[in-house]
């Protein structure tokens, strides 16, 4: 089987990036491994020369690389968001090294979409990021020295993606299901909140803890399409006019 198709359903995302050579470098390091969709959520300075220079003969992803202006519109169609972090956060999303998420990763694009992410330099995905994603990934590096660069994740990922390609037993199910894309569990989330929030169980002026709690939540549940839809015509359905019997 062609495996380009896979490589095809992978795109890496770079959020708020400071310094633009790290784009460009970046982009080196994704071309080096077959990865060629880039996106970019807010960079600081893009396009740029020095992003240019650092990227030694992919200047193409970068012509092609996509901005965004919010991680959620990066993450269009994708049905699973890997958020890269360099450090173990108090969160209660899923933890894996980045073998583990590349095997995962790999396992969906054979059919769907997916997305590395990665946050800015200095601090990593934000909370709010991390939301957006449904699994957290780290390069299990010297625990005296954590400290990579940002293209040099990059290249790690997308070398063990590589390799899970290579390696892999890649063919899809027929009876696969499909899941939910970011677009779909962005409507859900919308919709829960403005029901638990009707009914009183979601105070509307502080939102923002439990919102992330139930998100991690359904994260870890891998949600497929019917099964938001199924969950969305219970909501629905949930502040119906109840329907009077007369006996």
């Amino acid at each position: 089987m062609n495996n380009q198709h896979i490589f095809n359903n992978i795109r890496v995302v770079l959020c708020q990036t400071s310094h633009p050579g790290n784009i460009g470098s970046a982009a080196r390091a994704m071309k080096t491994m077959g990865l060629q969709h880039l996106y970019l959520v807010k960079p600081n300075i893009f396009p740029d020369a020095h992003a240019t220079a650092l990227s030694t003969g992919a200047a193409d992803l970068l012509e092609n690389a996509i901005v965004c202006e919010t991680l959620s519109e990066a993450l269009t169609d994708c049905a699973l968001a890997i958020g890269m972090s360099a450090r173990k956060r108090q969160i209660s999303h899923e933890l894996v090294n980045v073998r583990d998420a590349a095997s995962r990763a790999v396992s969906i694009a054979v059919k769907q979409p997916i997305a590395l992410v990665f946050g800015t330099e200095m601090s990593g995905l934000s909370n709010a990021e991390l939301d957006c994603c449904q699994l957290l990934a780290m390069i299990p590096a010297n625990p005296e020295y954590t400290s990579l660069n940002l293209a040099a994740a990059v290249q790690v990922m997308s070398y063990e993606i590589r390799m899970a390609v290579l390696e892999g037993k890649l063919e899809a199910h027929p009876n696969q299901p499909e899941l939910a894309t970011n677009e779909a569990l962005e409507g859900f989330y919308t919709h829960l909140e403005d029901t638990l929030i009707k009914i009183g169980y979601l105070n509307p002026d502080a939102p923002k803890k439990l919102s992330e709690r139930i998100r991690r939540i359904y994260a870890r549940a891998k949600l497929e399409k019917e099964e938001v839809n199924l969950l969305r015509g219970i909501l629905t359905l949930s502040l119906a006019p109840k329907k009077h019997t007369k006996y």
